[in-house]
């Protein structure tokens, strides 16, 4: 019972993203392009969620200043969910909602691009960070589920938006990964070239 219960978990993953596929590409193939402009402009990618989500933008600005796959230099990426410091000071003289956008205000600036991930699409500090980077005339490339909640109406047409198609939180979370690597694997391409076999 048990085993078969985990074998539906990776069934229903692998069928969502069977069924994303062709709903995602062409979004993620657009922030792709907003990141190279972002990277080969000498800018920097700032990037926010909470829960699950900041673990997903710590791992993706990892693969950005370290490295995907290939060797490369370091890209620019900064993960706004890791300086306890920063976030508890200002989650106490302020509000909660503005740990993202503080810091969004104090390092972001134009050319830019920030990483919104909120799986409902409707975490108000995540919100706040979208509109702190439309004021800093930073792209956006938001992520999240649920037919993308109150982010769907926060981004501008000039933004990017990757909303997974389904309600799950741990399958939406799973989208979300994958999507990050294909942004981390697509920048790496037209970067340095096509690999036919990634190691």
């Amino acid at each position: 019972m048990l085993e078969q219960r985990i074998q539906q978990n990776f069934i229903d993953s692998a069928d969502l993203k069977y069924q994303a596929a062709p709903l995602l590409s062409k979004p993620i193939a657009d922030a792709v392009q907003a990141l190279l402009a972002c990277v080969t402009g000498g800018c920097k990618v700032l990037a926010c969620g909470n829960g699950g989500s900041a673990g997903d933008v710590q791992h993706f600005a990892a693969e950005f200043v370290g490295r995907y796959e290939r060797e490369r230099p370091g890209l620019a990426a900064i993960a706004l969910t890791t300086d306890s410091s920063i976030i508890t000071a200002v989650a106490n003289d302020y509000d909660f909602s503005a740990i993202f956008a503080r810091q969004v205000r104090a390092l972001g600036q134009a050319g830019d691009v920030l990483l919104a991930i909120s799986t409902s699409g409707n975490s108000g500090n995540v919100l706040a960070a979208i509109a702190a980077a439309h004021e800093r005339d930073m792209v956006v490339i938001g992520l999240s589920g649920r037919g993308g909640g109150k982010m769907q109406q926060a981004l501008r047409d000039t933004d990017v938006h990757i909303c997974v198609p389904h309600e799950r939180t741990a399958r939406i979370q799973e989208v979300h990964i994958l999507a990050l690597h294909c942004l981390c694997d697509a920048v790496d391409t037209l970067l340095l070239g096509d690999l036919e076999t990634p190691p």
